[in-house]
């Protein structure tokens, strides 16, 4: 079994509904790759485990076609003669007959793909649920899936399923230290540099992680996964798009690459991609960040300390991001593999795209920064990237990272990846972004260097930062 780390209180709470002594529906959502199914096999240890999975929706592949995988499935996991059916009702009375009064786990991985193609399989499986698992207390359904706007709105925001579900997970990226130690697990011994390059590039994905031989250093690995004409991540960015949004793939991938250069308000999305005015855009906007591709950032009045109307969406799949940047553009060179003996370090770009990366990374690891700088969730007002637009009595500016206490103290946080050694040219840098800060009376300003990478004595002893916090000590 591959190592498995994090989730704790994921694994936690599914643990409990074997304490209600009724039949549970459990609902796990998340990214592809993410590890739903890895989550639901690791629950099942120790329990009768029974895993289906739908067929991926390629071209040709029919609803006869799902329940024929699915009686297959069924045949493989009791050692059964084959056989099929034409009704998800009798699909699901073939399994029942196989329920015991043991603790069991039912797994209906990518359900989307079981039954979108199906208009009966929701309502034959809410019949199921109702009179046949219900009366098996010990039994945990758990539908999963990658398609996550589907669950919305077949399962979770359905009347069909209204009050049944017991329990909600969305699966996150694993932070940056379950990230370490999954690496650590699989043998990995590269320094702290190399370990944020993996990040940055596969984003605390477990399933991307995972393909990393631990006998390679952090730039053969990411060479061998993304440079290579085969290598895995190289294909993955259509495999999402054509398994998550099929026909409608290309509107999404618009709408994607439109953000890779910076957060948008969806004013400048619709114009970005030509959309009409007329059209949809809200819907895929929140497909995609629902599917966890895009993060929503309201812009905030300083002054009030609060969340205003205007919103800005931000590209935050760091996977996504690399692959926009560095992958796409050099496809025709990695097909002629131009890439074997060119060292990653010499790429345009690289360093400051490493940067970019490392920006998005801290984001989804706010915590461990808020714990770094000793301050308390309870006490932060509002924190985002911080984007001032500029006016005829002000200058725009943009903040890598923006901390409103209710203290009205800013933590203004600058992030910075290098090789060579950080100088006292980033203290001009914070003091030119500062002046152009609209700043309301009273307010204090704590500048913050994150950074990765040496650091000069001069800029250590200048006392100008309020702190200088070492990424790889998080």
């Amino acid at each position: 079994m591959k190592p498995f780390v994090g989730r704790e209180n994921e694994l936690k709470r599914l643990e409990e509904l074997l304490r209600f002594d009724k039949a549970c529906l459990a609902i796990i959502k998340g990214r592809r790759r993410i590890g739903k199914s890895r989550l639901a096999e690791e629950f099942g240890k120790g329990k009768i485990f029974l895993s289906f999975s739908g067929l991926a929706p390629v071209k040709g592949v029919s609803a006869q076609d799902q329940k024929n995988a699915f009686a297959k499935q069924l045949s493989t996991l009791f050692s059964m003669p084959s056989f099929t059916f034409t009704d998800w009702s009798d699909g699901f009375a073939h399994l029942s007959k196989y329920l015991t009064k043991d603790p069991t786990i039912i797994l209906f991985d990518e359900i989307s793909w079981l039954g979108s193609k199906d208009p009966t399989f929701i309502s034959k499986l809410k019949v199921w649920w109702d009179l046949v698992l219900n009366n098996h207390p010990n039994v945990v359904l758990i539908l999963c899936g990658s398609v996550s706007t589907w669950i919305d709105k077949n399962i979770i925001n359905s009347t069909a399923f209204f009050g049944r579900i017991s329990l909600y997970l969305e699966l996150t990226e694993l932070s940056i230290p379950l990230c370490k130690k999954l690496l650590n697990l699989k043998g990995f011994k590269g320094s702290d540099n190399d370990l944020f390059k993996i990040i940055n590039v596969t984003g605390g994905i477990p399933w991307y992680i995972e393909q990393i031989n631990p006998h390679q250093s952090a730039d053969e690995n990411i060479k061998r996964l993304c440079f290579e004409k085969n290598g895995l991540l190289v294909n993955e960015f259509n495999r999402i798009f054509n398994d998550l949004f099929s026909s409608r793939s290309e509107i999404y991938m618009k709408i994607i690459k439109s953000l890779s250069h910076g957060m948008k308000s969806r004013v400048l999305i619709r114009k970005a991609i030509s959309y009409p005015s007329s059209g949809t855009l809200s819907q895929y906007l929140n497909a995609l960040e629902v599917c966890g591709f895009v993060t929503k950032h309201p812009n905030w009045s300083l002054k009030q300390g609060k969340a205003g109307k205007s919103i800005l969406y931000r590209l935050s799949d760091n996977y996504l991001r690399f692959y926009i940047h560095y992958i796409e553009p050099n496809l025709s060179k990695i097909k002629q593999e131009m890439f074997l003996d060119v060292p990653l370090s010499s790429l345009p770009g690289w360093e400051p795209m490493l940067g970019f990366q490392l920006e998005n990374i801290l984001l989804k690891n706010r915590k461990l920064i808020y714990k770094a700088l000793g301050i308390h969730p309870q006490d932060v007002a509002i924190d985002n990237p911080y984007m001032q637009k500029s006016t005829k009595r002000k200058n725009g500016c943009q903040i890598d990272y923006l901390i409103q206490m209710r203290s009205n103290t800013l933590y203004v946080c600058e992030v910075k990846m290098r090789r060579r050694e950080i100088g006292l040219e980033v203290i001009d840098e914070m003091k030119s972004k500062i002046s152009s800060l609209a700043l309301p009376k009273g307010f204090g300003i704590a500048p913050v260097l994150l950074h990765l990478g040496p650091v000069s004595d001069a800029l250590l002893s200048s006392n100008y930062f309020y702190r200088i916090i070492d990424i790889a000590d998080l």
